[in-house]
């Protein structure tokens, strides 16, 4: 598939078009030359679609592909019903911290619901010993990191800055400026090629933030310095209510050119081939070999985050169609296929995928109420009159509701 700009598949118009005779000298001539021009270009983009890397069709089918099929030669049925374990469970916090927030428990949820296969194949072909810098979407990839679920709500209800050590799993806090992590995934990577470690780094970030001047600031310094950088891009198509075809007019993985260092587009649905591609890409940061740029051709199912209301800017037909894709069903159907998994795995999975989903609750509910004055803290190092103006006046209507119980 091919995101192109609509402005870019468009024929300029001639500047002699608007007047009468000129105009259709125009027409007539260099207008031909043009036209024949543009159509020639537009056959040959069109010829010329970006390559997906798919290991596993939307029907299961696993189909070989030269270059990446031996990072995954080894993953044996075992790691397979692995990874669609962490797909489902993931999947499941997913929901119930959708749910939490619905219920008034969290103050917002960004949800990954539709990305699982683009996050677990990715996360589990880092080491131990690489640093993840993600956004503030990336459950599953702290699922992969051994980050517990329940650590990623406190922020989200409002409790604590982040709530895990970013030291114990090589998982940075939660990124919510966007595309900022790319440049901090640089600066670290900078460092340990200086250190002289083998370990890689890995940035995560949406097709949005691909507009960012900080990724791009990202790219050229990593390019530059030759950082064991991978920037993961997963392009869920929509940055927030802007489509991919107003966010480039080429396909993401593309800039990584012009930059210096390659750059792959995976089928981000395809759990097996985002494993291979990330395995690649990592493997050769190690080697010293540079960065890379890995756009994952996925799809966000849900809403930007529980704030917003996709209905107003997308049609249902448009999931639809993304929903055949599915990722958990994707692999299952391979994995019934090839008989590595039968109905007693599913059924033992849906009951740990529920005890998570009662945990995730349990703890959610024990957490404490967030402090409410604690917005108009540390605004100003010396206070200011109109913050304490409005704290008094929060105050007051936080005490209109005791008022009204009262009566």
């Amino acid at each position: 598939m091919t995101v192109e700009s609509t402005a870019a598949r468009k024929p300029r118009r001639s500047a002699g078009s608007k007047a009468g005779t000129t105009g259709t000298k125009a027409a007539g001539t260099t207008g031909t030359k043009r036209t024949t021009r543009t159509a020639a270009k537009k056959t040959a983009d069109q010829s010329t679609e970006p390559e997906l890397v798919q290991l596993l069709t939307p029907e299961g089918e696993r189909v070989g592909n030269a270059e990446y099929d031996a990072y995954v030669a080894g993953v044996t049925p075992d790691e397979l019903r692995g990874l669609y374990r962490d797909m489902v469970l993931t999947r499941r916090f997913d929901a119930e911290a959708t749910a939490l927030q619905r219920q008034g428990e969290l103050g917002l949820w960004a949800s990954l619901l539709g990305q699982e296969a683009a996050q677990i194949g990715s996360g589990r072909a880092t080491r131990e010993d690489d640093y993840v810098f993600p956004t503030y979407r990336e459950h599953g990839v702290a699922w992969c990191r051994g980050v517990d679920p329940t650590n990623l709500l406190g922020m989200f209800r409002g409790v604590n800055n982040g709530g895990w050590d970013p030291n114990g799993n090589n998982f940075h806090l939660y990124t919510i400026v966007i595309g900022s992590q790319a440049l901090h995934a640089t600066g670290y990577a900078m460092g340990i090629a200086k250190d002289g470690a083998d370990s890689a780094v890995i940035a995560y970030f949406g097709d949005g933030a691909s507009s960012q001047g900080d990724v791009s600031e990202a790219f050229n310094f990593a390019a530059v310095y030759n950082a064991p950088v991978v920037f993961f891009c997963q392009n869920n198509q929509w940055a927030i209510s802007e489509s991919n075809e107003k966010q480039t007019r080429v396909p993401l993985y593309q800039r990584a050119q012009g930059f210096g260092f390659p750059g792959v587009r995976v089928d981000g649905n395809d759990v097996l081939a985002t494993l291979a591609v990330t395995r690649w890409a990592l493997e050769r940061a190690r080697r010293g070999e540079g960065p890379a740029l890995i756009e994952a051709w996925t799809y966000r199912m849900g809403a930007h985050t529980t704030s917003d209301d996709p209905s107003r800017y997308r049609h249902d037909d448009e999931r639809a169609a993304w929903e055949a894709k599915d990722p958990i069903l994707r692999l299952r159907r391979h994995l019934e296929a090839a008989h590595h998994a039968d109905e007693s795995f599913f059924a033992e999975l849906e009951a740990e995928s529920e005890a998570l989903g009662k945990r995730v609750r349990e703890a959610v509910r024990a957490m404490r109420d967030p402090d409410r004055f604690a917005i108009f803290e540390n605004v100003y190092a010396d206070g200011h009159a109109l913050v304490d103006e409005e704290r008094a006046q929060f105050a007051a209507y936080q005490a209109s509701f005791a008022d009204a119980e009262g009566v």
